[in-house]
């Protein structure tokens, strides 16, 4: 190799192209490991290629160099940023538009007589329906009993848990991110134990109390029992046998959510940013569930005739079914276009904080914001209504597993569900590269997955032991939480066998939210291996402790070792 001339340190811009033009970035070999720097390098290191100054263009040339994405530095956007995928906004907004002037449109063509249904009768003498005079009493009588019900003490006691276990979340999510950031060893092995423990104890526990049960033990033979607590066991051995198989890389997946959990930590506005957009897609549904209560209520009451018998049913209108297809379609894919927005804003956001020289960049997430509702918008519309078409077709797929059995249906499901999951799992980093670079969904898929092959990635790994493992930890939390709470209710109430139904569905609520929180980890774990990916394709280290747990992580199982990548120094 011939000798290399320093290059001025400069500010490294996402579409500066350093590389020779016969040796295309995206298409070269992966640079040789480098040593850790005492001290982060802000800037790309020498080529490894022939350093001759760029030549120019010629017209031979100008047809292969069409593509401005093929000599791309990847690095963090900074620049303004254009527009992207815009016919998929358009397409999005037609649908929001379309949903809300006909549910106006519904609200004022309704039907009063809907409400009035059971108070008319067919007249034989006009062959139509007529309104009796027929008092409500049953109806007010009915709804009286309702709302007397709701003032059970069981519903008090509900109502209780349910607000007290809204309002320590917060402190508990707090609490725990806090504790993965610095005690992540000792909180992920003080869990393990309880992940044994735990289904151990429910199994034995519901054992003794349905022996003891004679209600129990009558509906439900010994034999049986037996058998579901066998069945149990070999369940909870299984899971032992896992995490012996797994030990060392559940020691590599704790640094891991260490290094999330800092990231995190150094980012708590994303606490307050991300609820803020579910409670406003709840605010965006609430008139669309309006319009569908009132588009019910357009038709008009008609005579049926059945054996002979005339009676006044309600008709809908023809577009009325429609509607319901469009506004359900709508909000299906409003919710995946928030859950893609909340993913850019959290990609977005520790994107910044990875590329950062010194101090984390100020109004991050403001500027994650602007992007994901500003230039990206139409790439965000696109991700979505993928997502969302991936859950309905998985959905038709499972709904019809029992209404054609067969083998041919069988393999046809397998193969749906396959060609599912590998569009969940491109679709999965392609947001976090939109979110760094700000380009369009069809490249970033591209060069996403160009990334993580040319620098030898695999991405599994990160994606399954760390969702599990947080899924555990959550699952114990919120386990000894319910427990807690059924001892409180068997104490200060008389609710009886009623407790366990309060305690489980406080366990449900909170492992619903603390979900939430493992959500927003999973983001950022898979944001900073993107962003690790990145470092070590342009053979920079930003984030040197990062990039000293994630060397550990095993490289892909398709790789094969090159001439190239075996003699660096060729």
């Amino acid at each position: 190799m011939g000798s290399t001339e320093e290059q001025p340190n400069k500010p490294i811009s996402l579409y500066d192209a350093s590389s020779s033009p016969s040796q295309p970035l995206l298409s070269k070999p992966p640079p040789p490991p480098l040593p850790f720097p005492s001290s982060p390098p802000h800037h790309p290191f020498p080529p490894l290629e022939d350093p001759q100054p760029p030549l120019q263009a010629t017209p031979a040339d100008s047809e292969q160099d069409s593509d401005p994405t093929q000599y791309l530095q990847i690095t963090y956007n900074h620049s303004p940023r254009s527009f992207k995928d815009l016919p998929f906004l358009f397409l999005f907004l037609l649908f929001v538009l379309c949903t809300f002037v006909l549910g106006i449109f519904s609200i004022f063509h309704r039907n009063t007589s809907y409400s009035n249904l059971s108070s008319f009768t067919y007249d034989s003498n006009s062959t139509s329906c007529t309104e009796s005079t027929l008092s409500n009493s049953t109806n007010l009588s009915f709804s009286f009993s309702v709302l007397t019900g709701f003032s059970s003490s069981f519903s008090n006691s509900l109502i209780w848990v349910f607000v007290i276990t809204l309002i320590v979340t917060v402190p508990i999510c707090f609490l725990l991110l806090l504790s993965l950031k610095r005690y992540t060893k000792q909180l992920v092995y003080v869990s393990l134990p309880f992940f044994v423990v735990m289904p151990v104890f429910f199994n034995v526990y519901w054992f003794v109390a349905c022996t003891l049960s004679s209600t129990c033990s009558d509906d439900f033979p010994l034999v049986y029992r037996i058998l579901v607590l066998i069945f149990v066991f070999c369940i909870i051995a299984v899971v032992i046998w896992i995490f012996v198989v797994n030990w060392h890389r559940i020691e590599l997946t704790v640094e891991i959510i260490k290094i999330a959990s800092d990231a995190l930590y150094r980012n708590l506005g994303l606490f307050v940013v991300l609820p803020s957009l579910t409670i406003g897609l709840v605010v965006y549904y609430a008139p669309i569930v309006v319009f569908l209560v009132f588009s019910r209520q357009n038709g008009e009451i008609v005579v049926e005739e059945s054996s002979g018998e005339y009676s006044c049913v309600w008709k809908q209108d023809g577009w009325v079914p429609a509607y319901f297809a469009l506004a359900i379609l709508t909000m299906l894919w409003s919710a995946a276009v928030m859950v893609e927005a909340q993913v850019f804003v959290i990609s977005g956001t520790i994107a910044q904080w990875y590329f950062s020289k010194d101090e984390p960049p100020r109004r991050s997430i403001r500027t994650s914001l602007r992007n994901a509702f500003g230039p990206s918008s139409g790439t965000i519309c696109l991700s979505g209504l993928l997502i969302c078409a991936v859950r309905v077709v998985r959905a038709a797929v499972d709904s019809a597993r029992h209404d054609t059995p067969g083998i041919v249906n069988l393999v046809l499901r397998c193969c749906v569900n396959a060609l599912l999951s590998a569009v969940d799992f491109l679709n999965k980093f392609t947001i976090n590269f939109v979110a760094i670079t700000g380009e369009s969904y069809c490249t970033s898929a591209r060069m996403t997955y160009e990334l993580l092959k040319r620098n030898l990635l695999s991405a599994v790994f990160v994606e399954t032991i760390s969702t599990r493992l947080l899924g555990g930890i959550i699952f114990v939390l919120s386990a000894i939480y319910a427990i807690v709470v059924c001892a409180i209710l068997k104490g200060v109430s008389d609710l009886g066998v009623d407790s366990y139904f309060v305690a489980a569905l406080a366990w449900l609520l909170l492992i619903v939210l603390l979900g939430f929180f493992v959500h927003v980890l999973d983001n950022v774990i898979d944001t900073v291996y993107v962003c690790y990916a990145i470092d070590r394709d342009r053979g920079e280290v930003y984030k040197q402790e990062v990039h000293e747990v994630y060397v550990q992580l095993p490289i892909s199982r398709n790789h094969r070792p090159s001439l190239g990548s075996t003699t660096p120094g060729v």
